[in-house]
């Protein structure tokens, strides 16, 4: 079973649409009519519909290592940093982790993509 990504809505749009093109599922923050929320709120339904969460701002990293310590279920963050994550290489990566992972693969757990 291969992974829906869900997209935070600070994430270039080259990224989703190159994904697509790759035949991986995405949901955008934006196409959930979850633009306006705050990352905890975002990781909730991301959590909510079964998707981990991809970022490229480190400011979520903090509350999904809170939640983890705390043992508080959640579905995933996917991160890598926005300055030093060339969108092809976004796009392999994360298109790697959507087809070999099944959603338990991520569920509790911070996967961090090294540039």
């Amino acid at each position: 079973m291969s992974v829906i990504l869900y997209m935070d809505v600070h994430i270039p749009r080259a990224i989703s649409v190159g994904l697509r093109a790759r035949g991986v599922e995405v949901i955008t923050a934006q196409e959930d009519g979850a633009a306006e929320l705050d990352d905890a709120a975002l990781l909730d339904r991301a959590t909510e519909i079964g998707c981990p969460l991809y970022k490229q701002d480190d400011d979520l990293l903090a509350e999904a290592h809170r939640r983890w310590l705390a043992g508080e279920r959640f579905a995933g963050v996917i991160y890598s940093h926005q300055l030093r994550s060339p969108i092809g290489k976004c796009i392999a990566a994360l298109e790697l982790i959507a087809k070999a992972c099944d959603p338990a693969d991520l569920e509790n757990r911070i996967e961090f993509i090294p540039f």
